[in-house]
């Protein structure tokens, strides 16, 4: 593989363009750690009452709806943020996954994960007693994931 990098002083952003004979899955791996350090300068805006605070995402277990309202799960405690799951999907690094149709999940924190094959397996976390679902359709999907992030 060949990288190069090309200065061009007329452009008013910067501008990643990938060549390739073909999409593989080293390419999409690729393009998705690029897309991830390129919006891990978004910041995410955690809320309590009229409280904002200013948390790393590193630190949030998982993202859960909750009444029409999306939580953000950390050790302690629980903070409210403005954006819907399917936004919150485009915007998190990679290692933030669905797990559910009302749950997102911070995979580089997880303890254990309980298989229940009748049912949602249960994940747990290091630290603390929260725990989150996932369900039958994302157990497959997550364990690969963990099983990737295990090789690198």
């Amino acid at each position: 593989m060949k990288i190069q990098i090309e200065i061009n002083e007329t452009l008013t952003e910067d501008e990643i363009l990938i060549k390739c004979c073909c999409i593989s899955d080293k390419i999409l791996e690729i393009q998705k750690t690029i897309s991830d350090i390129a919006n891990s300068a978004h910041k995410i805006m955690f809320y309590k009452g009229n409280t904002e605070y200013y948390i790393a995402v590193d630190n949030i277990l998982f993202f859960e709806t909750d009444n029409g309202q999306i939580n953000a799960h950390t050790r302690d405690d629980i903070y409210q943020v403005k954006y819907k799951l399917y936004e919150l999907e485009n915007i998190l690094p990679g290692y933030f996954m669905r797990i559910s149709k009302s749950a997102i999940l911070n995979t580089k924190q997880i303890y254990s994960i309980n298989r229940n094959l009748a049912a949602s397996s249960i994940v747990t976390f290091t630290g603390t007693h929260k725990r989150v679902f996932v369900s039958r359709y994302y157990y497959k999907p997550l364990t690969s994931k963990l099983e990737e992030q295990r090789l690198h």
